[in-house]
């Protein structure tokens, strides 16, 4: 058995199963630990849905920021449209949406393998939560998305609460943890996140850094494996192994393979569906 973390796959199908075949996968042996983000900007949003649901247990998937938002428009309290750039008609338009959005919003927002140390996010953690806080905030989220669904999909937009406390409660607690589980790239050492910035190491002024760089960060005892941040590509530092390089942008989908430490990712060349990455 091997197991194999996949990057933003983005709708881009047909490059997942070229990747798949390249890995030589096998669906009643292997594991594929997928990012998140699995809809959204390629062509075919609803068949990689099909494919990576009907893996059944060989599948992990996390919710990414795109995932969100095609739930908030299905499932939200209607005030939520599609963006220049959505390529989300055909989950929208399927006739087995309904089953399709069931089983996505089943998602975990994390998902922690303890015995391995592997902790598989979207995008990122302020430095305050070691990976058993992540996962118990994630599971609070969790329980409120499958409550009362359209009001947590309502209320997860915005950009404040931009700093983390124990006491924030309600909607605002839980769009923090979204914001921090499924957008954040940068963040200050007290855990404030700069959710506006997005260009790659470098481009942004202290106190603001990307998020895994901080030395006393809580969860730098755990392998976390995350996308969501294609301008800063493949990236392997304190810890934190980023693989989201840009599918869908005419990069590259990556696979990583988990049980072997010393191992390259495998990577294939992908069409770019998307010219300007506004994610």
């Amino acid at each position: 058995m091997a197991r194999y973390a996949i990057g933003d796959v983005q709708g881009c199908h047909d490059e997942l199963r070229a990747l798949l075949r390249a890995l030589r996968f096998s669906a009643d042996r292997d594991e594929l630990w997928f990012v998140g983000d699995l809809v959204n900007r390629g062509p075919k949003s609803a068949a990689v849905l099909r494919f990576v649901r009907d893996l059944g247990a060989n599948a992990t998937v996390v919710l990414g920021n795109h995932d969100l938002h095609l739930l908030a428009i299905a499932l939200g309290d209607g005030r939520r449209r599609l963006k220049a750039g959505d390529t989300l008609d055909d989950v929208l338009g399927a006739r087995d949406r309904d089953r399709l959005l069931e089983w996505l919003l089943a998602r975990p927002l994390a998902h922690h393998d303890a015995r391995r140390g592997d902790l598989l996010i979207h995008a990122g953690l302020v430095p305050q939560w070691s990976a058993a806080d992540a996962l118990g905030l994630a599971r609070q989220v969790e329980a409120a998305l499958t409550r009362d669904t359209g009001a947590v999909l309502a209320g997860m937009y915005g950009n404040q609460p931009d700093t983390w406390s124990e006491a924030l409660e309600g909607i605002e607690r839980q769009r923090f943890v979204i914001n921090a589980l499924t957008r954040l790239r940068y963040c200050t050492a007290g855990g404030r996140m700069g959710l506006a910035e997005k260009g790659p190491p470098g481009s942004v002024a202290p106190p603001l850094a990307p998020w895994f760089t901080f030395g006393d960060r809580r969860t730098r005892g755990a392998r976390v494996i995350c996308g969501h941040w294609s301008a800063l590509g493949y990236s392997d530092e304190n810890g934190v192994v980023a693989i989201d390089t840009g599918c869908v942008w005419g990069g590259a989908l990556t696979a990583l393979p988990l049980d072997e430490p010393d191992a390259a990712p495998l990577q294939t060349a992908c069409r770019a569906y998307q010219g300007v990455d506004e994610a």
